[in-house]
């Protein structure tokens, strides 16, 4: 018997029993319709987090600080510093796209009635090339000029009443009346005298009196866009600068004297080169990022990127999505029954027409050829059908849910139920595989049995 008489018998049987077929389409609907919309919001809770995350730090990026320890050829375990050494050594290893070395430095700021705190970063040109900051007003620094400030939109939350100590923002959830752009701002770098003067400077131990540091003001380039208290960006609540000219003026403040925060010699004096406070490796896959990141630890400096904890959840979203899955496996399980059923009603129906076409001659695989295309067609139709339902709830339950508190809640970005390209083909695949599996096993017993 052709293939194509066998088509035309196992639709015309299937069409005889309109309500029968109807009803197994749609167990098999319902089936692949659970499975699918189970795993789309598997796959959107997912990737809605993935986006989230991928808003506040990369996940190709490494950062490393110092602090590290190795054991020098004395036995004494000494620090590992960032250089410009080490970050040429970072450029030459597999996988690193760039290496991006920071200056890290805090000083108080005066203006008015205000004293705040300045956290600054130097950054070089490069980074702040692919940082993507919104600017409200102004420009980022630039290299070709003097030290320059570029004051994040969050900054005058560490701004306080001198006189008071009383932080407008912190206790009544003002914005101080700074304007960080046009206001002269008087910059304290050297913090430890600063404070030694007050009260007059006198020690009272007899010691020298701590005279008052100078104050300098540096020029705003610019502001960093976003409503005072919004949380939109890293660096919300810092100031950035060009690294060398940072560099340039705190050798220019502390001439010969001891830079706050850098190391010094076991006489006491400051080493020539200035030492990074932190580093960022840029590495060319995610997949990568996790054994670069062993090995800087192994070379004995401190690194983490966000990949360790960003694929605990990934694990975590996998197994719920796996969870989801098995839960819509369930009604099609149930849909398989179905398809067992109809099957075996229809051979108990046929036993007289089965024993007539063995008895015609015909060959008892295209007997069973004819039932398991009967089968395949019911779970061809309804995973056709599914799937298109599942796009259709896929829709509605995203409507539903667009700028709920609850998603907000969740830090939930985006649809949170996301079919995958090869998740439609691969259902209707599953149901054509499941229908004939549900209808080969009653039609090898009931063939057997069946006689003139």
């Amino acid at each position: 018997m052709k293939i194509f008489d066998l088509l035309r018998m196992s639709i015309s049987n299937l069409w005889k029993r309109k309500l029968r077929t109807v009803l197994t389409v749609l167990g098999v609907v319902i089936g692949i319709t659970s499975i699918v919309v189970m795993v789309a919001l598997g796959n959107g809770l997912k990737q809605s987090m993935l986006d989230s995350y991928s808003n506040y730090s990369s996940m190709t990026q490494i950062q490393i600080y110092s602090g590290g320890f190795y054991s020098s050829s004395s036995g004494q375990d000494e620090e590992k510093r960032l250089d410009d050494a080490f970050v040429q050594q970072l450029k030459g290893m597999e996988h690193v796209e760039a290496v991006y070395p920071k200056l890290n430095f805090s000083a108080i700021a005066k203006v008015g009635l205000y004293r705040g705190y300045l956290d600054i970063y130097g950054v070089t040109q490069e980074e702040l090339a692919t940082m993507d900051i919104p600017i409200a007003q102004g420009k980022l620094p630039d290299s070709s000029t003097e030290l320059q400030f570029f004051y994040g939109n969050n900054v005058l939350m560490n701004f306080y009443i001198d006189k008071t100590n009383v932080s407008p923002w912190w206790e009544n959830n003002e914005m101080p009346d700074v304007d960080l752009m046009n206001d002269p701002i008087f910059v304290i770098f050297d913090q430890d005298a600063y404070w030694g003067s007050q009260g007059g400077g006198n020690p009272g131990d007899g010691s020298t009196p701590v005279k008052q540091p100078k104050k300098y003001v540096i020029e705003a380039c610019g502001m960093m866009d976003g409503e005072f208290g919004e949380w939109g960006n890293n660096y919300s609540q810092s100031v950035l600068c060009d690294m060398d000219a940072l560099k340039a003026e705190l050798k220019r403040i502390f001439k010969k004297n001891p830079i706050p925060g850098q190391p010094t010699g076991k006489n006491g004096k400051p080493y020539k080169e200035m030492f990074y406070s932190e580093m960022v490796v840029q590495v060319d896959d995610m997949a990568n990022v996790t054994a670069l990141t062993e090995m800087i630890n192994d070379m004995g400096y401190n690194a983490n990127s966000s990949v360790e904890w960003i694929q605990q959840e990934i694990d975590s979203m996998n197994m719920i999505q796996a969870v989801l899955g098995a839960i819509g496996a369930v009604a099609m399980l149930v849909a398989a029954i179905s398809i067992t059923n109809t099957m075996m009603m229809s051979i108990y129906e046929r036993t007289k027409e089965i024993g007539v076409m063995k008895v015609l001659g015909c060959d008892i695989r295209n007997i069973q050829g004819l039932f398991l295309m009967e089968a395949g067609f019911i779970g061809f139709i309804g995973g056709v059908v599914g799937v298109g339902f599942s796009y259709l709830l896929s829709l509605v339950i995203n409507g539903l849910v667009a700028g709920s508190d609850a998603t907000a809640n969740m830090e939930i970005s985006g649809a949170i139920c996301r079919i995958p390209l090869w998740l439609s083909p691969l259902a209707i695949v599953f149901a054509v595989v499941i229908g004939m599996v549900a209808g080969f096993i009653p039609s090898l017993r009931e063939i057997g049995r069946a006689h003139v």
